[in-house]
Formats: C-alpha cells, sequence, structure tokens
C-alpha cells in the first residue's frame, strides 16, 4: 500500500514534466498588436523628441530599450553592458574670413565655408586655379593637362549646356559632392565654388554631426563664394570665361591672387549607442544570430518634434517583441540553439554610423555570425502598389545575395506559417533607389554575413516628415511581418548548419 501511495504521488510532477514544449507557432503568437502599439507609442512619442542620433531623446529611446532587454531576461550583448558607445563629433563656428589681394569679403555675403572637413587655421595661396566646372568623367574632364595638388581651385556651380551623365544625384559628375571629391583626389588644398545666391542668410553655426574626425588624410578646405570674390581672383577674365564656360570645355588657367581662408571652429565631442542583448543558445552556443533595426530618427527641428514612428520605430519595437518571444520560449524550454543577438542601432539616418562602428569593433564574431535579419520599416504600406496584396505584404531585399541558401528558407517559412506576398522589387541589381546599400544590413554583408532585410517601401507621403506618428501604423500588418521575421530566425538559429557563404557581394557602383 506505502509503495502504491509513492507511485500515485510522483504522478503529478511526472505528468509536469511530460508537458509538450510550446510550439514554434504559440511563441510567435505572443507578438501582438496591442505589445506592438503600446512600445511604438512610448518610442515614438513626444519624450522622445524624435531620437536623433546624440540628443537626449537618443539615450531615453536607448535606455527604455536596454530596460525592456533586462527586464524579459536577455543578457548583456557587449561584454557585460547593454549598450556599445561610438564617438560623434561636431563642430562649432566661431569665426571666418576671406580675403582676396587685401581685400576682405564678409560671412554670408560674399562667402560661407563648409565646416564639416575644413580645417581651422588660416591658409595662403599666391595663386588659384581657374578649373570651369570642376567636372571629371570619361567624356568631360576640367582638369586635363592641369596639376592643382597643393593648390586651391575656383569652379562653378552646375554643369555646361548639354552636359549628360547615366549617374544621378549624389553620383553625378555635376553634383557638389562630386566635384568636391574630385578636387581631393586630384590633390586641391582649398576648394572655392561659385554660388549665384549671393547674399545668404547667416549660416547655422553647428555644423552637422560626424564620425571620421581621424583621417589617413585631410580633406581640402571647402567655401562657397560670390561672384564679386571669383571676379577679384580672375580680374577681366571672370565675365568671358565665366560665360565660355557655359557651353563649351575652357582650358583650366592659373591666376595669381593672394588669397586668405581664415575658419576658427571648435570641435563638439559627443556620444551615441547600440543597444544590445541576447538569448543564449544551446548546443551551438558559439554560433549567433544577429536581428537589427536602428532606433535612431531626425530629431527636433524649430521646435516640431519628427516622430518616426515607421521609420524605424516599427523595426524597433518588432526588435522588442520578437526578444521578448525567444526570451519566453527559452524560458519554457524551448529556446534556440544558436545565440541570438538583439541589436537596436544608431545613426542609421547619418549614415549608418552605428552598424558600421559595430561591423568594425563586433561584440561578437563574425565568422561565428550566421545570418543578419534587419528591420527598418515595417508598419506601413507603399501607397503606389494597387494591387489586392497591399495589406499583405512585405518587401524583402537581399536574400539572392551572399547565400543561395537564404530565399528557399525565407520562402519555405512563409509558405509555412505566414503566406504573405513576399516582394522582391529592390533586389533588382538596376534598382534606382540601391536599398541593399541603404540600411544597417549592408555592414553586415559588407563583412560578408549573409542578410535579409525587409522593408514597407518607399513611397508613404509621411516619409521623413514631422506626421510619420504612431497613429498612422497598420498594427495587424506590422504583427504578421514581425512574425514572419521571428519564423525567420527561428529556423536560422536551429538549423543544424550556419547559412552558407557561397555568393559573392554585390558592388556598389553600377
Amino acid at each position: 500500500m506505502r509503495k502504491l501511495f509513492l507511485l500515485l504521488g510522483l504522478i503529478p510532477a511526472t505528468m509536469s514534466l511530460a508537458q509538450k514544449k510550446p510550439s514554434q507557432k504559440k511563441i510567435a503568437e505572443t507578438i501582438t498588436e496591442t505589445d506592438l502599439r503600446n512600445h511604438l507609442y512610448i518610442i515614438a512619442g513626444e519624450e522622445m523628441e524624435g531620437r536623433e542620433t546624440a540628443s537626449e531623446g537618443q539615450r531615453k529611446a536607448a535606455a527604455y530599450i536596454e530596460n525592456h532587454f533586462k527586464t524579459i531576461g536577455l543578457l548583456p550583448g557587449n561584454n557585460g553592458s547593454y549598450q556599445q558607445s561610438f564617438p560623434v563629433y561636431r563642430d562649432s563656428l566661431l569665426g571666418s574670413s576671406l580675403q582676396v589681394n587685401g581685400r576682405s569679403f564678409e560671412l554670408n555675403k560674399d562667402f560661407q565655408p563648409v565646416l564639416r572637413g575644413t580645417r581651422s587655421g588660416t591658409h595662403y595661396f599666391s595663386e588659384v586655379v581657374f578649373v570651369g566646372y570642376g567636372i571629371a568623367d570619361d567624356r568631360h574632364d576640367d582638369y586635363k593637362d592641369v596639376d592643382v595638388r597643393g593648390k586651391a581651385v575656383l569652379l562653378l556651380e552646375g554643369a555646361p549646356k548639354g552636359f549628360t551623365s547615366e549617374k544621378k544625384g549624389f553620383e553625378s559628375p555635376a553634383s557638389l559632392n562630386n566635384k568636391f571629391q574630385q578636387a581631393s583626389k586630384k590633390g586641391a588644398a582649398a576648394v572655392l565654388v561659385v554660388g549665384n545666391d549671393f547674399p545668404r542668410k547667416p549660416m547655422v553655426t553647428l555644423g552637422n554631426m560626424y564620425v571620421n574626425l581621424f583621417a589617413p588624410e585631410h580633406s581640402p578646405g571647402f567655401y562657397s563664394v560670390s561672384r564679386d570674390v571669383a571676379a577679384s581672383i580672375l580680374g577681366g577674365d571672370w565675365q568671358p570665361v565665366s560665360e565660355a564656360a557655359k557651353s563649351a570645355l575652357v582650358t583650366a588657367k592659373t591666376y595669381q591672387a593672394n588669397t586668405l581662408l581664415d575658419l576658427k571652429k571648435e570641435i563638439i565631442f559627443l556620444e551615441s549607442t547600440n543597444v544590445m542583448g541576447y538569448v543564449e543558445g544551446s548546443d551551438k552556443k558559439d554560433e549567433w544570430l544577429v536581428v537589427t533595426a536602428h532606433y535612431d530618427h531626425l530629431g527636433k527641428r524649430n521646435g516640431v518634434i519628427w516622430y518616426g514612428a515607421d521609420d524605424d520605430g516599427s523595426g524597433t519595437v518588432g526588435v522588442l517583441e520578437m526578444a521578448e518571444a525567444f526570451a519566453k520560449a527559452k524560458a519554457a524550454g524551448a529556446g534556440p540553439r544558436r545565440n541570438i543577438l538583439f541589436m537596436t542601432v544608431s545613426g542609421e539616418e547619418k549614415g549608418l554610423w552605428g552598424s558600421r562602428y559595430y561591423s568594425e569593433h563586433p561584440t561578437i564574431p563574425i565568422e561565428k555570425t550566421t545570418a543578419n535579419l534587419n528591420i527598418d520599416m515595417i508598419g506601413r504600406v507603399d501607397t503606389e502598389r494597387g494591387s489586392a496584396d497591399t495589406l499583405n505584404y512585405i518587401y524583402v531585399v537581399g536574400d539572392d545575395k551572399l547565400s543561395t541558401e537564404l530565399k528557399p528558407l525565407s520562402e519555405g517559412v512563409n509558405k509555412k506559417f505566414t503566406r504573405m506576398s513576399l516582394d522582391y522589387k529592390f533586389n533588382d541589381p538596376n534598382d534606382k533607389n540601391r536599398i541593399y546599400f541603404r540600411s544597417d544590413h549592408y555592414n553586415f554583408a559588407r563583412k560578408g554575413i549573409p542578410v535579409i532585410f525587409y522593408y514597407d517601401g518607399m513611397l508613404q507621403a509621411d516619409y521623413h516628415k514631422p506626421t510619420d506618428t504612431p497613429d498612422k501604423i497598420y498594427y495587424t500588418l506590422m504583427k504578421k511581418r514581425a512574425q514572419l521575421i521571428f519564423h525567420t530566425a527561428w529556423e536560422m538559429a536551429n538549423r543544424d548548419q550556419m547559412m552558407k557563404r557561397d555568393l559573392e557581394l554585390p558592388t556598389m557602383s553600377r
């Protein structure tokens, strides 16, 4: 009888041990519209002030994300810390002057320096080289037969009549950016660009933020100048030469002109952070999957908050919810085989700063990172789709690159669990938007890590505007997209082998 009672007493414990682990589908269902909405109204709320990199709003958002990671039981992802800091710099203008042959010109009325890249100090030139429009490509070279190393160059805005190029925007040889880069490559010590819109409004004394204070080479000083300044340098040649350049290639010419360029600025030292936590794996915890989104946005301008609910509050809260789902799975005995690092990065809007810093200072081995799933905008719809799947689609980018195993896995997961329309529009090598190179996944891809990027489209009316607010998010659609990414992460974290790396990285040039 005593043995019988002992056996009966063991039954509840045995039954408890025999309970099935929660299914992948059940865990995915813990990603809910309510939780996504609650997180997003905080992340994209007034208190966060648009989460601009290196701002108080960004620091508040980072603290919120870190607290969430701690609360759900994630382990710190950076050697005992939940944040990885990186330096950010900003220039503050103290003063600037420009003289030609002893004549002083007035700031804002006749010239303005470009703070970023122009070093503090006074520079003296006895000569200035006029190089037309400063364009250099296969069909038009304003630098032909002239050496501008160590010299100041003067060039015109725009392009001559009839000039065409297949490259557009910043890539166009006629863009101001490209002209400056060409002058820099040629070794110029200063670049003076003749602007047609002087006098100008007083320039903002605080320059744009940047991260590359320390560089192997210094770029030339960069000034925009009035036509009066140009005329002082070229003398009587200014009018006929500038007119001739409008319709024909003009020969570069050196002019004797004692030119003084002076800039005084203060460098402000700032800091931003990536926030990271991970769920520990089981039998493959020497390998990693990384799930990312950027939590920064455009900040507050003239008292107006740029909320960034979709860009990329939606991706950020998607990461928070997926992290919690995997933490619940682990607590229930169904944790991943590989470690999963959940990371929200900052500085994306400035130029992929946070993810680039991480890629150069990884907290886990690059060679042991099976893949990166990156989420940048999953809460809205592309207003130009006009198709029946408008509320059941996601753009998938990069699954045909770096690994032949990405697309079969992605499509298999979608077919099994979510049945969304996977749109590959931005996988086209001729995609003019070049989306593959424009979000944080690229900094993983350039290190050879297979990536998939999830995205809702370019053509929203509120993109990069203060009106990108949480009330305009399609929460049912965002939940389904987040669940798709969760299922994809689950498969990647639990498969026997890491993702193959058997395809070449696409290049940025076309």
